[in-house]
This record gives structure tokens, C-alpha cells and sequence, in this order.
């Protein structure tokens, strides 16, 4: 796709040799974030088989704004174009009105002949007051304070006291090579909260490609038994938890305190100005306990634009019409759960 709405300002698509010069806008821009850069649109091809979709503004031959989408036809869950699935960011990136307008426009364009129900975008920050808006979602935040002891007094005193409580339990963080440990912990969490497990192999997808900006970290007691789990991103000087999982007896060893104090000390160490908490339905138990640390709920404004659907598309947990299927999830033996999870999963996005 290329197209043209002024002298010097084109929209393109995104191919292998322009990778490099996509990426090196992104760590530039203020408005990118990790889930920009190009390596997910391989990412999700190779694994999940969709279809991507990644759009670039440029003027006068340099990029000034980029726009990755992929779309996603599923039976169960419908057809859609959106920036970005498995992602929790993703939107347009970049201040270039005329090229933000102009890549909105081939969008709209390209999911109309795609015949996709509805176009997604995934903004950190609102753009259209008058799209309709998924307002489930939210993101946690907060700046880093320079040394680890100004940090341990800034999560508040009940929590600070389960991250001591951690520490006098003996539990111990260490960094893995693997997602071995990893996806053991989080497969057997996600099958007791009744949702389907991601693939192993995603997992050690984004290890190999992301390398030295992706980690494993999980937490053992003394006799070395996996607690808690949580694979991290690392982007210009932001620390992103973003897969997690414990097992049933991390609660009451404070596990998962420890687990987010180690991370917390771990992006000091890589010299990290931010810690991301992450995602969270509003009213869930993961909500309550980032707000006990501390930190402050940023609504997330997820916009569509609908071809093919009257409301906005309500495929989680919190919708009743899944009630059946989550309690029978839960029932499912962990082999059989992790088999049938990957068919599902790859469709929700």
C-alpha cells in the first residue's frame, strides 16, 4: 500500500529492509512504546499465523509516524483489525498531524476491503473523544526513585511489610536462561483462574528475539520449589512485567511481593527510570494489589471504529456469557488445558 496526500508525505508498508529504519524511529519517538518496534509483526505471523499489517508515515524519506496492525479472523471471536493483539499498547506513534491523519485514513481504508468487523487501536493516552471506547482496562505507571531503600519506603506499610515478610521467609529471585520454570508456574495459574495458557513456544520466541530486553525471573523458597514467575520487557529505561504466574502456596509466603521488590531492584541495577506494572481489569484482585503498592490507575483508551458489530467487542473474562466455559477450564487436567489452550488463545489477541 502506498498512498499519497501531499507533496513529500506518503504511507507505506513495512518491509524486512525498512525494519531497521521503523525501529530506530520508534526508540525516538516519545509516543512508541515496546509493542512498536517491528519484531512483533514476525513474532505474531510465525506463531499464531495472522496476518500483519504494518504502515509507516513518511516525509520527504524519513519516517514520521508508524502504525503496526494485524488482523485476525476467528470463528469464535470474529474478524478484526487491531493495533496491537497481545499487546497492551499499540495505536499510531508519532506527532505528525497530517501523517497521523493520513495513516488513520489507510486503516479505515484497508479494513474495509480487509471486511474485518471492527478496527482496534490499543492508545496509552485518548486520541478520539468520539470513537467508541472499551473502559475495562488500566495501566500502572510509576517513576522509579533512585536508590533501592527510597523505593522499599515508597510501597506502602502493609505491603511493604509482605515484601519483609518474603525476605524473612527465606524465598530467593534468580534470573533464568529458560521459560522452563516460567511457563510451569504461569500454565498452572492461568488453568485455575479458568482462561487458556499462551504456547511455550511464544514464550521462547520472545526470549530469542528480544534477547538482553527480555528476562525470566522467578521466585523459589529455600529448598529451591518455583512460587512465583514472571517474564519482563525492557525498553529505553522502562522495566515491564508482563507475564506472570504462582503457584497456590506463593500467598502465604508473600511470594509475589518478593517477586515484584526483586524486579524492582533488578531495574535499578539496569539503571531503569520506570516500572510498568502493567494491565488490569478494573475491580480485579491484580488491580487491588498494584494499588496497594502504590500506584495509580491510568485509564487505557482502547477506540474502534465498526464496520460489522453494534458495541464494542467484550471478549474477557468479565463478560457472563464465558461463565460456563472459565468453570470448565478450571476442571481441565494441566495436560489437556495446555494442548487445547494455544487453539483458543491465538484468536483472542
Amino acid at each position: 500500500m502506498t498512498s499519497v496526500a501531499a507533496a513529500g508525505l506518503h504511507v507505506r508498508s513495512l518491509a524486512d529492509s525498512d525494519r531497521p529504519r521503523w525501529d530506530a524511529f520508534v526508540q525516538a519517538c516519545p509516543a512508541a512504546t515496546f509493542f512498536h518496534l517491528s519484531a512483533w509483526r514476525n513474532l505474531i505471523a510465525e506463531v499464531f499465523g495472522h496476518k500483519p499489517h504494518y504502515l509507516y508515515a513518511e516525509r520527504d524519506g524519513a519516517i514520521v509516524a508508524v502504525l503496526p496492525l494485524v488482523e485476525i479472523r476467528s470463528r469464535l471471536f470474529g474478524h478484526a483489525l487491531t493495533s496491537l493483539p497481545f499487546a497492551v499498547y499499540g495505536g499510531i506513534a508519532g506527532d505528525d498531524l497530517e501523517a497521523r491523519l493520513m495513516l488513520e485514513a489507510s486503516a479505515d481504508a484497508l479494513a474495509q476491503q480487509l471486511g474485518v468487523a471492527h478496527l482496534e487501536y490499543r492508545n496509552l493516552q485518548p486520541a478520539h473523544a468520539d470513537w467508541p471506547r472499551q473502559d475495562l482496562y488500566v495501566t500502572f505507571r510509576k517513576e522509579l526513585l533512585p536508590d533501592e531503600e527510597a523505593n522499599m519506603l515508597a510501597i506502602p506499610r502493609k505491603q511493604r511489610a509482605m515484601v519483609r515478610k518474603g525476605i524473612s521467609n527465606g524465598l530467593i529471585a534468580a534470573h533464568d536462561p529458560d521459560v522452563e520454570r516460567f511457563f510451569a508456574v504461569y500454565a498452572d495459574n492461568v488453568r485455575r483462574h479458568g482462561t487458556p495458557a499462551m504456547p511455550k513456544k511464544w514464550f521462547a520466541a520472545l526470549c530469542d528475539t528480544f534477547g538482553n530486553d527480555c528476562e525470566v525471573l522467578t521466585v523459589t523458597d529455600a529448598g529451591g520449589q518455583p512460587l512465583s514467575s514472571v517474564l519482563s520487557f525492557y525498553f529505553r529505561g522502562e522495566i515491564l512485567p508482563y507475564y506472570a504466574g504462582d503457584m497456590p502456596a506463593a500467598r502465604d509466603l508473600a511470594a509475589n511481593d518478593f517477586k515484584y521488590w526483586s524486579l524492582m531492584q533488578r531495574a535499578l541495577a539496569r539503571n531503569c527510570h520506570l516500572f510498568d506494572y502493567g494491565r488490569s481489569k478494573v475491580g480485579t484482585g491484580p488491580y487491588s494489589f498494584k494499588k496497594n503498592w502504590g500506584f495509580t490507575p491510568q485509564p487505557l483508551s482502547y477506540e474502534y471504529r465498526l464496520y460489522k458489530r453494534e458495541a464494542v467487542p467484550q471478549n474477557n473474562p468479565n463478560n457472563p456469557k464465558f461463565r460456563a466455559f472459565i468453570a470448565m477450564w478450571k476442571r481441565l487436567p494441566l495436560p489437556v488445558a495446555n494442548t487445547l489452550g494455544p487453539f483458543i488463545v491465538r484468536n483472542l489477541g
